[in-house]
Parts: structure tokens; sequence; C-alpha cells
């Protein structure tokens, strides 16, 4: 998790590859769009690589399972 940073005062604490202002939500969107490791580099960040988009994803995993949840049963 040492390529992912959360700063509060960059993009208001959300987290970020390290050395850069790239949200880890603006690679999970492009990636949700299809986009592939390569070309997210080439065409959106290139000064980033594609450890960094595993870690982003690993990030958002880690979230995930670290969440506790609650579902309710509801009838009506």
């Amino acid at each position: 998790m040492e390529r992912i940073t959360v700063n509060t005062n960059i993009h208001f604490g959300k987290p970020c590859i390290a050395g850069t202002r790239i949200t880890v939500q603006s690679i999970l969107e492009l990636a949700n769009e299809g986009i592939s490791f390569d070309e997210i580099i080439k065409e959106y960040y290139p000064d980033i690589t594609i450890d960094d988009i595993r870690a982003c994803l690993e990030y958002a995993i880690a979230l995930v399972a670290a969440e506790e949840i609650h579902i309710a049963n509801i009838t009506g």
C-alpha cells in the first residue's frame, strides 16, 4: 500500500497514487469503462505504471474486505 497515499491537502484527502494528484477513484473509473491498463497510462496518465494501477485495485479490494456489511430483511 506504499503506492497509495492520503493527504488532507490533496483532493480533500481522497486516496491518490503516491507522488501524484491522481486519485484512486479516477483510475477505478477508467478501468470500469473497460480501458486497458496500458491505455490508461498512454492516453491519460503517462507518469504512472501498471503497478500503480494494480495498487489502486488492491486498495479498493482492501476497503471492501474491511467493510462490515449489514443486510436488512425488509418485508412489506
